[in-house]
């Protein structure tokens, strides 16, 4: 009963925004008609629902590949809009669902979003997986064909390209030693895999959306929080954090996928396009989240860092004995747990994908 007041205002906002790309969609198809009748007169604009807002890759990457170099590269033919889903009135955890209903024509779904409802969507980047991009490639890589086939079987979208966000680090308001030393502290986090990997060090995990985080270390609601590093400096935690722990606890994966039929309406030479620039587009996301990966400092002791800002928090990097606890906190407590929520069917997928990758089998079913 408390919750159902809250809830109106998100199904209204849900119900107007549904509307809103209805409308898109269909003229998407008429474009995509009016497009085959007369090619050379007619321009189509797409309605493209992005990543998360105000971070470097939709803000450097995203935003001015929609509405910019799409109209550059096909001589002003096509051209697109795009809206970050946080700034849509579109839950993430339903992306999946408006893409394949074709409310959302084309769309990005977090991954540790969708893997609430779809665990096994969740796979490349369960908390603990991934201690560099380097492995995060190769997983990623191992298991895109399994993603593209539960993207068109499950949800009736086709894949279009993987993003990568900066990992996920710890920030704390007191000085912290190691992944250990974050027993008994309240930890925010973002997924069930992170809750999995913060609960098995005898923290507490607290779930958090990401533009309350800032307002959750300042109460005392959160000790720690995890989140990219440069993405936490743009909510201030600097100002109540004195630490950064730098272990990457995940990183943060999303899928860009259309509905298959709106991507059928489109003209064939938009569609290859399309396929010959994305790869280009996902390359430099993964270039720019890793390059944000890696804090960097250009203050010494003859010029001190200014007071509440990233390079004046206390660096902790992973030592040799995190990794192995981190390894160890995947295989006993993470994978297990993924495998419980995910189902049966989960292994065998695990097994033909990752496992052969990172080394690490499947747990049975229980």
């Amino acid at each position: 009963m408390v919750n159902r007041p809250a809830a109106r205002p998100a199904r209204t906002a849900a119900r107007s925004w549904r509307t809103c790309l209805l409308l898109a969609l269909c003229a998407v198809a008429a474009g995509a008609s009016a497009q085959s009748q007369a090619p050379s007169r007619e321009t189509l604009k797409l309605r493209v629902v992005g990543g998360l807002a105000g971070i470097s890759q939709y803000v450097r990457h995203e935003e001015p590949f929609w509405t910019r170099e799409l109209s550059r590269l096909s001589d002003g033919r096509f051209s697109a809009e795009i809206v970050p889903f946080d700034r849509a009135g579109v839950p993430g955890y339903d992306m999946l669902t408006l893409l394949r209903l074709g409310v959302v024509p084309f769309g990005t779904a977090l991954l540790s979003q969708v893997a609430g409802q779809y665990p096994e969507l969740g796979a490349p980047d369960l908390a603990g997986l991934n201690p560099d991009v380097p492995t995060l490639r190769k997983v990623v890589d191992a298991f895109r064909p399994a993603l593209e086939r539960l993207m068109a079987e499950g949800h009736g979208a086709k894949l279009l390209a993987i993003y990568m966000y900066p990992a996920q680090v710890v920030f704390c308001r007191e000085a912290l030693k190691g992944a250990e030393d974050l027993a008994a502290r309240k930890v925010r986090v973002s997924s069930a895999t992170q809750s999995d990997f913060v609960r098995a060090l005898g923290a507490e995990p607290v779930v958090i959306p990401f533009s309350e985080v800032g307002a959750a270390m300042r109460s005392g609601m959160a000790d720690c929080a995890i989140t990219g590093a440069v993405s936490g400096n743009a909510l201030g935690l600097p100002k109540v954090a004195k630490t950064l722990y730098t272990l990457p606890i995940s990183w943060g994966l999303a899928a860009f996928a259309a509905n298959q039929e709106a991507w059928r309406a489109l003209p064939a030479e938009l569609q290859a396009l399309l396929l010959a620039q994305l790869p280009r587009l996902e390359s430099a996301i993964w270039d720019e989240a890793e390059r944000d990966s890696m804090p960097r400092r250009s203050c010494s002791a003859a010029q001190p860092c200014a007071a509440g800002t990233l390079e004046a928090l206390t660096e902790v990097r992973p030592r040799d004995a995190d990794q192995i606890l981190r390894r160890r906190l995947f295989e006993q407590e993470v994978l297990p747990h993924w495998i419980d929520r995910c189902g049966p069917k989960c292994p065998p997928l695990w097994d033909a994908t990752i496992a052969p990758v990172v080394g690490v089998k499947a747990p049975p079913y229980r």
